[in-house]
């Protein structure tokens, strides 16, 4: 098995180190445009080796595609993070040229690869990887309904005083700040539904802070998260390496489903060898697929972007 992640920055290396501690592949490639900067993250976390206990090969690549040949799973991260006041779709012109050249130089040596898009605005470039590369719809995968899944989980817990581990949660939607549907009405503690425990005031200031969890983060660091997001990004890559079939939230090719069609949103999908494998079905009520339908409005009006970016 072996995995690259594209990209050596906070997040790519974030996913990267999880990738490695947890032994998903034999061979981990690092890749990134900066001379040296791939080389010194990748022996800079195999001298973790001896500390953390894996022995997964990790090579440290600048730009030379020939180092990721016979990739079974292409974690795509490159491409200018956020700064605080900007939103993700500003990074539309600069990342679109980016994601583009990376996702075909990756399949011109590993043209079996399944290809998770991290970069953003997220499902605008999963949706440009899908065009750019005529790959199978399965095998083209955008990781930002993981990572919202997270944060909403992570306010959950903080309101229930509960472990988070306990939480079943889901966002679904566009990966932006008023795009994503954290949809509580679903969330569950231990098979109970956690409305049963908090007021209606506590649930709005719970879906409100999920959707800003993004914008929060780049305000009081300077720039995008990398823990979580990496976290996310190694989430889906165990699921499919390791066969083990878990829902997750993705940002995937809609042909019909949810009333959505020609474009790629964030729904649940089980992940597996295959990639995305399986959508799953939450009959939305009418409110619901009301805010689904005007966040897929947004997310194509900057898929349009993509024509004159």
């Amino acid at each position: 098995m072996k995995i690259t992640v594209v990209g050596a920055g906070a997040v790519g290396a974030t996913v990267a180190d999880n990738i490695a501690r947890k032994e998903l592949c034999e061979e981990l490639v690092l890749l990134d445009i900066r001379e040296g900067f791939a080389e010194g993250k990748a022996l800079d976390m195999t001298q973790t080796a001896a500390l953390l206990g894996f022995d997964t090969k990790i090579t440290g690549s600048t730009n030379d595609y020939a180092k990721t040949a016979g990739s079974n799973v292409v974690v795509i991260t490159s491409g200018l993070p956020r700064k605080p006041g900007m939103t993700r779709e500003e990074l539309i012109g600069t990342n679109a040229n980016i994601v583009k050249g990376v996702a075909q130089n990756i399949l011109q040596h590993s043209p079996d690869a399944i290809l998770i898009i991290v970069s953003n605005p997220m499902d605008t470039m999963t949706y440009l990887a899908l065009q750019a590369t005529g790959l199978p719809k399965n095998r083209i995968i955008g990781m930002g309904g993981a990572l919202d899944s997270a944060r909403f989980k992570c306010y959950l817990s903080q309101a229930l005083q509960c472990s988070a581990n306990d939480l079943n949660a889901i966002v679904i939607g566009g990966h932006g700040d008023t795009t994503m549907i954290p949809l509580i009405r679903f969330a569950t503690w231990n098979s109970v539904p956690v409305t049963n425990f908090l007021s209606e005031e506590q649930q709005k200031k719970i879906v409100a802070d999920t959707m800003v969890g993004g914008a929060t983060l780049t305000k009081l660091i300077g720039t995008s998260a990398w823990y979580a997001p990496g976290a996310a990004g190694a989430a889906m890559v165990e699921s499919i390496v390791r066969d083990e079939k878990r829902l997750f939230a993705c940002s995937i090719s809609l042909q019909g489903e949810y009333g959505q069609n020609d474009i790629c949103l964030g729904v649940p999908v089980t992940l597996g060898k295959g990639g995305w494998e399986k959508i799953i079905d939450y009959k939305l009520n009418s409110e619901e697929q009301q805010l689904f339908s005007k966040s897929a409005d947004a997310v194509r009006a900057m898929n349009n972007v993509l024509q004159t970016a």
